[in-house]
């Protein structure tokens, strides 16, 4: 068993984190490494080394706050651990030489600290109205330790929920993921435990597990922070889910242009085979599994499981009728589970804390936390996680600090491109599954794109309809052809050439996609056109009958464009 190493890896932890050697954190995930964090990682070398300091230098994930990336922590003796953000080569040299060679903290420069003590003009960062309404479970490690440490994963508990699973039997493993009323993280919301238990019960010797890691959405980056900040939370998930399936072989199924997340969890699953816990012998229990990281191509609708399934077996990747349904014929034939990245980080805390807690947030029928990317117009874009049922408007006017540059919250794209556009009338709404698909919308994986007066609705819609549409794999003609179709219709639109009844025919077209398509990017991809008419439908009559768009942005209409900056595409671009 790990026990040992444990014991070990807390003496390691402990001296890192409560020894007299100065630590310097610094923020390595992807929208660190963006913001200039790689630079800073050999520049802190370099400047300890002039300095004459010796210190523990660590790479960690994001722990959300994108928005002031490049981050610095600095940890001395007797002081908490400082958060310093948007730090400059310039503003690093400051740190170093006041922090740690005069034991100064800059307050000026720093966010917050890290735990339970405040300091002197510098406040805890969880009580930061971007932290405060958080509950860190599937990213409760990212930003805090070295990913590419397991050492860093043993002293903070992990492994302790496969260790419980081990000594339960599998049905009881099932039964307190029922209880914990976890629903599939990825979009759809199906219970897990009741998915497993499907799996389980189907016949057959060989079954498959894979988590799903083929995040496309645009400005969705949720799976992308856990993976690059605690790869071993999902990949204990997944051990436990092996186990409770009883499945012989999982596949970690990552987008090819994920490279960090690749590189890490590839990292993760060699120490897992070092220290005993993949292999013929699971930490001693006689129970054989073994994961293997499959690159995916970058394609969307990889995102669905039969397409998913069809990429790893070297096919092309393109959507299969259901039923049968994976837990009956999946992968290669045999029973098949699949859930993704974030489901199983929940299913590694769920049984190493007991269900009850999970339970113990969000609401009756969304039980647990969720993670949001929040890019777009918000003044904090960044990753969160929050209890479901959260109010929408809390997310976009306290956590996310309401909208840069003082405009006015307009609307909300949740779900990301299958999700619809609500109004910022309906700011009130709890972010759920139920209370989403009642609107017209959908949670999806998160993605939660924020817009203000500056976005124009019709752009909006054939922005994400152009994803779409470029994404179809062109398998079934209801969403080669009438996504093509739709997006036409949109261009012309927007060109100033729209012509009465272009909204009925588009919100035919959306309908008979929705139901005749073959798989969910089809059943969800006329989602922003048909929810932007039906919240936003002025703005679309503004554009075919008075030739104007309000909010300045489509060319050929009577007023010109004010600034291309507020189209929903350069949005994107520039806050994801």
């Amino acid at each position: 068993m790990l026990t040992s190493r444990i014991k070990s890896a807390k003496r390691k932890w402990d001296r890192l984190t409560q020894g007299s050697t100065p630590v310097v954190y610094v923020g390595c995930a992807t929208c660190g490494i963006a913001a200039g964090a790689g630079a800073l990682l050999a520049l802190v070398r370099i400047e300890l080394k002039r300095l004459g300091i010796r210190a523990n230098v660590v790479p960690v994930g994001c722990i959300g706050m994108c928005f002031a990336e490049p981050l610095v922590d600095i940890r001395i003796a007797g002081q908490p651990r400082v958060c310093y953000g948007r730090v400059t080569p310039e503003k690093l040299a400051r740190i170093l030489k006041s922090h740690i060679e005069h034991g100064k903290p800059v307050a000026s420069l720093a966010l917050g600290t890290l735990g339970e003590l405040a300091l002197p003009n510098i406040p805890r960062l969880e009580d930061l109205p971007f932290m405060k309404p958080q509950v860190r479970v599937a990213s409760r490690n990212c930003g805090l330790i070295n990913p590419e440490d397991v050492d860093h994963y043993l002293a903070r508990d992990g492994y302790r929920g496969l260790e419980r699973a081990l000594a339960m039997k599998p049905e009881d493993i099932i039964e307190e993921v029922v209880a914990s009323g976890l629903r599939g993280r990825g979009g759809g919301g199906f219970p897990t435990g009741q998915k497993w238990k499907f799996c389980r019960a189907s016949a057959g010797r060989s079954k498959y597990l894979i988590c799903n890691g083929s995040e496309g959405d645009p400005g969705a980056f949720m799976d992308r922070s856990v993976l690059e900040g605690d790869p071993h939370s999902v990949l204990e998930g997944m051990c436990i889910a092996g186990y409770a399936i009883g499945a012989s072989k999982g596949y970690v199924y990552i987008a090819g242009d994920y490279p960090l997340a690749i590189k890490r969890a590839k990292a993760a699953i060699e120490d897992m085979r070092r220290i005993g816990i993949l292999g013929e012998d699971m930490l001693g229990s006689g129970f054989a599994f073994d994961l293997q990281v499959k690159e995916g191509a970058g394609a969307y609708v990889c995102g669905e499981e039969t397409a998913l399934m069809a990429s790893i077996e070297g096919g092309r990747g393109m959507p299969q009728p259901r039923p049968p349904f994976p837990a009956v014929k999946g992968l290669w034939g045999k029973p098949t589970n699949i859930n993704n990245v974030e489901t199983f980080a929940c299913v590694s805390s769920i049984l190493r804390e007991g269900a009850s807690r999970f339970a113990s947030f969000g609401t009756d029928g969304s039980k647990g936390t969720k993670t949001f990317s929040i890019p777009g117009k918000v003044k904090y874009a960044g990753l969160i996680e929050v209890p479901m049922g959260i109010p929408l408007r809390q997310i976009v006017e306290e956590i996310g600090g309401g909208i840069a540059g003082g405009g006015r919250f307009k609307a909300a794209q949740t779900g990301g491109p299958s999700g619809g556009c609500l109004p910022a009338q309906l700011g009130d709404i709890p972010m759920e599954y139920e209370t989403l698909a009642q609107a017209g919308s959908m949670l999806g994986s998160g993605g939660l794109v924020i817009m203000d007066e500056s976005t124009c609705m019709v752009d909006l819609a054939r922005y994400f309809l152009t994803f779409t549409q470029n994404e179809s794999c062109g398998k079934c003609a209801p969403c080669r052809l009438g996504t093509r179709r739709m997006l036409s219709m949109l261009e012309r639109i927007c060109a100033g050439r729209g012509r009465p009844g272009d909204i009925e025919v588009l919100e035919e077209l959306g309908r008979v996609v929705k139901s005749t398509s073959l798989c969910g990017l089809g059943q969800t991809a006329p989602n922003p056109v048909l929810s932007t008419i039906r919240y936003f439908r002025e703005e679309y009559e503004e554009h075919i009958r008075d030739g104007r768009c309000r909010a300045r942005v489509c060319s050929g209409l009577a007023v010109a464009p004010r600034r291309r900056a507020g189209s929903a595409a350069s949005s994107l671009r520039a806050r994801a």
